[in-house]
């Protein structure tokens, strides 16, 4: 069973995804991700998280993605849909923080500065 890292997390959630052991989310994040939990009442699910080098290139990823400090997730709430999650987020975030739209999750992060965009 994976360690517990806040009421609705675990570090397994966070963990990247090609097994190398990345799983260290910065608390502003998990603390974040949390509010979106409380807000909705429903279930996120972390599709990405945690992105070791390797991972982040074959996933597409930027250079200096903040997955790669444990900085950003990307997620999904159940029966929300994308574009309503990331309303939330911004507001939530505010000038803290990144918040991507995409079709199918919303990306969050906590990069300590302000960044928007659709992909």
């Amino acid at each position: 069973m994976s360690e517990r890292i806040s009421p609705h997390f675990t570090r397994e959630e966070f963990a990247c995804r090609c097994g190398c052991g990345f799983d260290r989310a910065a608390s502003e994040l998990v603390y974040a991700l949390e509010c979106v939990r409380e807000h909705f009442g429903r279930t996120v699910r972390i599709n990405s998280g945690c992105r070791c080098e390797r991972r982040n290139a074959a996933e597409g990823g930027k250079p200096n993605s903040q997955h790669l400090y444990g900085r950003a997730a990307d997620v999904a709430v159940a029966g929300v849909p994308p574009d309503e999650v990331a309303d939330y987020c911004e507001l939530l975030i505010g000038d803290r923080g990144g918040v991507g739209r995409y079709a199918a999750f919303t990306h969050i992060d906590v990069r300590g500065a302000r960044a928007r965009w659709k992909g």
